[in-house]
């Protein structure tokens, strides 16, 4: 096993037999595993045959537990840093970890694997080229409508997680802020034994998990369909005279601005406007 080095670990995320040999021989050789959660993590390790010792590293004290890790790294241990369940650091800690000890110059390296996001993803049939992950979104409606609204004009598919006590309520807010018309996929328990991937319009999925409350339970990834690229409407010929008068006396910059305030234009077409000219 390598010295000094850190190494991200992906873990099942349901199934055990997504676990790859890579990962357990790691496991097995490290001088210690950092886990989200060690008493979750211990049956994992035990199902495999690790003996590995582990301490905890989890979003409330993984800054002073960096630091405890990054001393053992520069003595010349290894470290393997675990979540709970899938790829560390998405959407769960190890940020300030990886951070730390990429700075101290110390080798980091990745052991993937499962990865919920990446999972529902592939068999969303959305488009995947360009996609947006947001993570979980805020707890209360009102902070998830705020997000929604910044994420509702994107025109790449974008993702994020939900749990199974506020699925309900998100998909509520889906439907206010973006229309029930929006499609979306949602995938729950992914690779488990309820494994569910729903598509179709939110609210439509909304009315099938208000009706049967099993298809509730579980993690949620929701996927969301882009919206359409609104067509940029040209500008009228009177409005680029103009445009074309006031870049006689002012930059570019300062010319789209005035002419956005009393046009109606958006500043940024103006702008690229204002520079295609000159």
């Amino acid at each position: 096993m390598s010295e000094s080095t850190l190494f991200v670990v992906s873990t099942p995320i349901g199934n055990l037999d997504d676990m790859t040999p890579r990962a357990i021989e790691v496991l097995k050789q490290v001088s210690v595993i950092a886990a989200e959660d060690t008493r979750h993590s211990r049956k994992l390790l035990n199902h495999f045959g690790v003996e590995t010792p582990m301490i905890p590293c989890h979003e409330h004290n993984e800054r002073h537990q960096a630091e405890v890790l990054l001393a053992r790294l520069q003595k010349g241990d290894s470290v393997a840093l675990i979540s709970d369940a899938g790829t560390p650091l998405i959407s769960d800690p190890g940020f300030v970890l990886v951070r730390m000890v990429r700075e101290q110059g110390i080798k980091v390296v990745p052991v993937p694997g499962a990865c919920a996001l990446v999972a529902a993803l592939s068999v969303s049939g959305l488009p995947t080229d360009r996609f947006y992950f947001e993570g979980f979104l805020p707890a209360k409606s009102s902070g998830r409508k705020k997000r929604l609204e910044a994420l509702g004009s994107m025109t790449n598919t974008w993702a994020v997680y939900e749990s199974t006590h506020r699925i309900l309520d998100s998909l509520a807010d889906f439907r206010e802020v973006l229309g029930g018309d929006r499609y979306i996929v949602l995938a729950r328990e992914l690779t488990k034994t309820f494994e569910t991937v729903l598509a179709g319009k939110v609210e439509v999925l909304e009315k099938i998990l208000q009706e049967d409350s099993n298809q509730c339970r579980g993690e949620f990834v929701v996927l969301v369909e882009g919206a359409e690229e609104q067509k940029q409407e040209a500008v009228d010929s009177e409005t680029v005279k103009l445009l074309q008068r006031l870049l006689q006396e002012l930059p570019a910059k300062k010319a789209a601005a005035v002419i956005a305030d009393v046009s109606g234009y958006r500043k940024k077409q103006l702008y690229e406007l204002s520079l295609a000219m000159k």
